[in-house]
């Protein structure tokens, strides 16, 4: 039986190395994480790593490692018990996500969406601090709505791209 399993193991280990997927490359190329680029990428420009619109769809679908989801966690400061809420994870589903270490597409999707808002308002607001701030208070342009929770669907995260947009162009109403 000892024998059997150890030819078991040494033919999975003679197996060839599977060829990367395109994910993998678009996230080795960028030397970073999907929110790492979200956050930091120039709006405007084209920068050496950066995902192209496939790639990123690509690794959206694909799912992203739950340890994107802790990076935006870190970038918003904000405790996991508050933002899994907004991202519209229960604490079940977050749990299975940790323990097989992807997160769903859907989940994905939200958030890119999460973090390419923070990018945006540490870009209009000049500061990450001022950001956070802006991000998690009542805003006028939203009806009193607090933004992040204002991007739980992708009308209203579209709608707070707008205010910030007509915040970084003085047309602020």
């Amino acid at each position: 039986m000892i024998h059997r399993s150890t030819r078991h193991l040494s033919k999975k280990s003679a197996r060839p190395a599977r060829p990367k997927s395109s994910v993998a490359v678009a996230l080795k190329k960028t030397g970073g994480g999907v929110v790492s680029f979200c956050l930091r990428r120039p709006r405007g420009k084209s920068s050496r790593a950066s995902f192209t619109p496939s790639q990123l769809i690509a690794v959206v679908q694909t799912g992203l490692p739950i340890e994107e989801l802790k990076d935006l966690q870190a970038s918003l400061q904000m405790p996991m018990e508050q933002l899994v809420p907004l991202l519209g994870i229960s604490k079940a589903t977050l749990h299975r996500r940790k323990t097989g270490g992807r997160l769903g597409a859907a989940e994905s999707d939200r958030v890119v969406r999460f973090a390419r808002l923070m990018g945006q308002a540490v870009e209009v607001m000049e500061s990450t601090a001022g950001a956070r701030h802006w991000l998690n208070s009542p805003q006028f342009g939203l009806g009193g709505a607090v933004p992040l929770a204002y991007a739980g669907t992708e009308i209203g995260a579209r709608e707070v791209e707008d205010l910030l947009g007509r915040i970084e162009h003085g047309v602020y109403s």
